[in-house]
């Protein structure tokens, strides 16, 4: 950071909008924004009411795209549900690609899958820099990802394979889930379903990435998942919720290395982010 802004005599600058009142997106929000000041890069958001349109919101991405402080966009998600089934990938597709800090962009999307993209998606990229960083073999491993959104699922198999992993795509349709994924030796969930995977979905010794995120409420299914006496059971009789993933807390008994819902892949997402945004401005200072 510091070397660029020497450079450039400003820091990197990253623009992100925020549309409702959505307590969790607030939460993020805040935590991006907390992370790129520690960092020495500079974010600012841009907060539009749960009642705008999706017109007002174009608007915005479209003064952030034509900005010469913002060297990256992101628009957080989820979209209130006013503005339409196709709202998400309408934004995407007006963001600038060399903007494109969350890797969305259908030009990004094209270049990933010929392995040559300079902004990828964050949450599937952390996923890769902490597979590598704990020495989890992901050349010639099996792997399964369970899940096939454009955010996390398809990146996430991409990334895999062109790291040489042999991938098996999962989702709501395939046949006998459990005796697929069991064969995996990398397996990497966002379904957003809590406590789906169960240890019989799980190869014993495999390495499991938990990125699903489900915010529960009912009591029923925090008591399903944890035992009595649990700091997590306990933490929801304080709060009254509780953000749990996709794996059960039993996997932890075969799982060889686990990735745990929260404080996992979601620290290296946002610093992805920032890595994307630096990357982005290093191009854009390049290109004068």
């Amino acid at each position: 950071m510091a070397a660029f802004t020497a450079r450039a005599g400003r820091p990197p600058g990253l623009g992100i909008v925020l549309v409702g009142d959505d307590p969790a997106s607030h939460l993020y929000v805040n935590a991006k924004i907390k992370s790129a000041a520690e960092t020495g890069l500079h974010a600012d958001c841009s907060q539009l009411p749960a009642s705008a349109s999706l017109p007002e919101l174009l608007a915005v991405v479209e003064r952030l795209n034509q900005s010469e402080v913002h060297d990256g966009i992101l628009v957080q998600s989820p979209l209130p549900d006013s503005m339409g089934a196709d709202a998400e990938r309408r934004v995407f597709d007006v963001v600038r690609p060399d903007k494109d800090v969350d890797g969305f962009h259908p030009v990004n999307v094209g270049k990933l899958v010929q392995n040559r993209a300079p902004l990828v998606a964050c949450t599937p990229s952390g996923v890769i820099e902490m597979l590598e960083r704990s020495q989890i073999a992901i050349a010639g491993a099996r792997a399964a990802v369970i899940g096939r959104s454009d955010i996390v699922g398809k990146p996430m198999a991409l990334l895999l394979m062109h790291r040489n992993a042999t991938v098996t795509i999962c989702h709501s349709r395939t046949a006998n889930l459990p005796r697929v994924t069991s064969q995996a030796d990398i397996l990497v969930t966002a379904m957003g379903r809590a406590g789906f995977v169960t240890p019989d979905f799980v190869k014993p010794g495999a390495a499991v990435v938990d990125v699903g995120t489900t915010q529960v409420t009912d009591r029923a299914v925090v008591e399903r998942l944890f035992a009595p006496g649990s700091k997590r059971r306990d933490a929801f009789g304080r709060r009254g919720s509780l953000v749990v993933g996709d794996v059960h807390p039993d996997v932890a008994n075969v799982a060889g290395a686990l990735s745990p819902v929260p404080g996992g892949v979601g620290p290296l997402t946002i610093a992805l982010l920032l890595r994307n945004t630096l990357r982005a401005a290093e191009e854009r200072l390049a290109a004068r």
